[in-house]
């Protein structure tokens, strides 16, 4: 497998507490609700068989494939 797109949240624009922040005004955010927020510019399309990981401090919580 090729590892296409890697990054980290310091890199963010807002941060989390932020993003939460602005979002609680329209919505209630729930324990296990998902913010997806984008990818940094250059990154190509997910595809169908792409494999998709999410390391939250060095502990895995999302991996799936895309059908």
């Amino acid at each position: 497998s090729e590892t296409v797109q890697k990054g980290s949240s310091l890199n963010m624009i807002f941060s989390f507490d932020q993003i939460i922040a602005y979002i609680s005004k329209f919505i209630t955010l729930k324990k296990g609700d998902l913010i997806f927020t984008g990818t940094p510019a250059g990154v190509g399309e997910v595809q169908i068989g792409d494999n998709l990981k999410c390391l939250l401090m060095g502990k895995e919580v999302l991996n799936f494939n895309i059908k």
